[in-house]
């Protein structure tokens, strides 16, 4: 019996190759996968929130790659492991190296010359990481880990809140965070730094 999955708005499917990468076989359905997902990321943050990391750590794309293999590397092969085919959202698959290169170079420069609050280069960081979508899957919920990774080290600030709602299902939180993260889309940010402050 295959995986059976649903996806609620701006959810990236998962390819059908892709499913077969799953690591737990008793696994046959979307409630039953966010439960042992959430518990790898929930391992994933204990692991990451406590510790000290320094700027030249976190932008790496060695680190990236390491976050979300200990947010996912339980319950699926991929696990920090770069997509190998394009999806609804993201660049082309061969260019993730490239762009992510890129966008870490930007938020070194942004962090260095102040090029907006500490906030918003945490934000703008999540945002780009989402864009570019590095991995087959959770790159939401990875992009927000890695933004309060960086909050936390780099300026020694309180992690987001991510309007302490249920981001994963529909409901008003979900709906006001994809309204912001539609807003950034269009280069404006107020209203995602505000939603992931409250």
């Amino acid at each position: 019996m295959g995986l059976d999955l649903d996806y609620n708005d701006g959810q990236t499917p998962i390819d059908e190759d892709e499913k077969e990468d799953l690591l737990i076989d008793s696994i046959t359905n979307k409630s039953e996968l966010d439960e042992f997902e959430q518990k790898n990321i929930e391992d994933a943050v204990e692991w990451s929130i406590p510790k000290k990391f320094s700027k030249n750590e976190i932008l790496t794309e060695e680190f990236i790659k390491n976050v979300h293999k200990k947010m996912l590397g339980k319950v699926w092969k991929w696990g920090g492991k770069f997509r190998k085919s394009n999806k609804n959202i993201g660049v082309d698959w061969p260019n993730i190296s490239t762009e992510l290169r890129k966008l870490l170079g930007d938020v070194g420069y942004w962090i260095e010359n102040n090029t907006y609050s500490q906030d918003e280069i945490a934000i703008r960081f999540k945002h780009k990481l989402v864009s570019i979508h590095c991995f087959s899957n959770g790159n939401g919920r990875h992009s927000r880990l890695m933004a309060d990774i960086l909050i936390k080290n780099v300026f020694e600030k309180e992690v987001f809140n991510w309007g302490g709602g249920d981001l994963i299902n529909p409901g008003n939180a979900r709906a006001s965070y994809l309204t912001a993260i539609k807003e950034a889309d269009r280069n404006s940010y107020e209203n995602l730094i505000q939603f992931a402050r409250n």
